[in-house]
Order: C-alpha cells, then structure tokens, then sequence
C-alpha cells in the first residue's frame, strides 16, 4: 500500500510540476512580448518626438522668407501642438488610442507637407542653408517613423499571435495581456495620386 501511495503522490507532484512550469513559462513569454511591443512604441514616439522638435525651427527659418504665408504656418505650429498634446499609454496599447494618435500625426504631416509645397514659391528659402539641412532632417525622420511604425506593426502582430493561440490564451486571459492595436494607412492612401500636366 506504501508503496502505491508513494507512486500516486509522485505522478501528482510531476503533473503540479508540470502544469506549474507551463504556466510560468507562457505567463513569462506574455510578459517579454509585451515588453518588446512597449518598448518598439517608445521607440516611435521617439522619432515623433525628433520629427516635432524639429518644427520650430523650421517655422522660424520659413516665417523669415515668407511672411505672408502666415495661415499654413499657423496650421503648422497648431498641428504640432496638437500632436504632442496626444499621448498613449504603452501600457494599454487600444486600437482607439493609436488611431487618435496617428490621426494627430497624420494632420501634422499634412501640415508639413502643404508648408513644403508653399516653400516651392521661394527661391531663396529653397537656396538656404539652414532650411535644407532642416528639410534634409526631417525627410530622414520622416523615414525613421515609417521604419519604427513598421517594426511596431511587427511586434504587436508577434504579440497578438502569441497571447491568442491556444493554449497560451488561457493565461493571457486569466492575467489580463489584451490584444494591442496596430497603425493603419491613412484613409485613401491605397489610389494613386492624380497627375496632371
């Protein structure tokens, strides 16, 4: 009878353990993909903020060639002030979040983008110095997003992946990991621009 009863309490002790160490390990891999996806979003907020400290500057060199471009200057700074007001907490990545987000920086890129064709109008502005080392700066920062919001993509998809399939789901929904949102393309980005001479 021991000897039974030694067996049966070693078979439930290598199942507790088991059962233990698959939550463990499914609870810890949670954890380190949610930590990459919350690192990479600090990452694009990063080169958001190098794309918004290089604003003033820019409005500054701008506003000295082209006084009478005032409105779209306005519109630039407005559309900065409301970008960086927009914050996200890493924490709870909500869809609704990112999109409230991207739709802030996406009106500061159009802002920027209108002021930059305004800027075609100023042969002087487009010869100095200082506009193009900024205009340079913030074509590469502009890059740096779209490569930063790529790998986030990329993260939260490895984490979402992760968190829903069975039977890690399980302990993503026992510990609360909810699924993160993702940056979308603008609306209409799919149809190509019209050209016309």
């Amino acid at each position: 009878m021991k000897k039974k009863s030694l067996i049966t309490i070693i078979i439930i002790a290598v199942v507790v353990l088991a059962i233990y160490l698959w939550i463990k390990g499914s609870y810890n891999g949670c954890v380190s993909r949610q930590e990459i996806v919350e690192a990479q979003w600090a990452q694009v907020e990063n080169v958001y903020q190098r794309r918004a400290d290089l604003i003033p500057n820019l409005v500054a060199t701008v506003k000295g060639y082209a006084e009478h471009e005032q409105n779209t200057l306005t519109a630039v700074i407005e559309a900065r002030a409301k970008a960086t007001s927009i914050t996200v907490d890493p924490s709870e990545l909500d869809p609704k979040d990112i999109a409230k987000f991207q739709a802030a920086q996406d009106q500061l890129s159009g802002a920027l983008s209108r002021l930059l064709v305004t800027i075609e109008r100023y042969p002087d502005l487009k010869a100095n110095k200082n506009f193009l080392e900024l205009q340079s700066q913030l074509e590469g920062t502009e890059n740096r997003i779209a490569v930063e919001r790529q790998k986030f993509n990329d993260r939260a998809s490895e984490y979402n992946q992760f968190i829903r399939m069975f039977p890690r789901n399980i302990i993503a929904n026992m510990f609360d990991f909810e699924k993160v949102g993702y940056f979308k393309a603008q609306a209409g980005s799919e149809a190509a621009p019209k050209v016309e001479f």
